[in-house]
């Protein structure tokens, strides 16, 4: 049972950083600060997700 719980929170977090993948892309932010907000949500998926919730381009 364990394994069917990580495996369902594995693919719900990978759904969740997908989405900030792409709405970072899509902010009217400049290309230097999206590419950088997707190369740390990439590498830092966790951390990365939290700051850019926090401190990343809104809109």
């Amino acid at each position: 049972m364990g394994m069917e719980i990580g495996g369902l929170l594995g693919l719900i977090w990978l759904i969740i950083v997908i989405w900030a993948i792409v709405k970072c892309a899509q902010s009217p932010a400049g290309p230097l600060a999206k590419v950088l907000w997707i190369l740390i949500l990439l590498f830092l998926p966790v951390v990365g997700l939290i700051l850019w919730l926090l401190l990343g381009p809104k809109g």
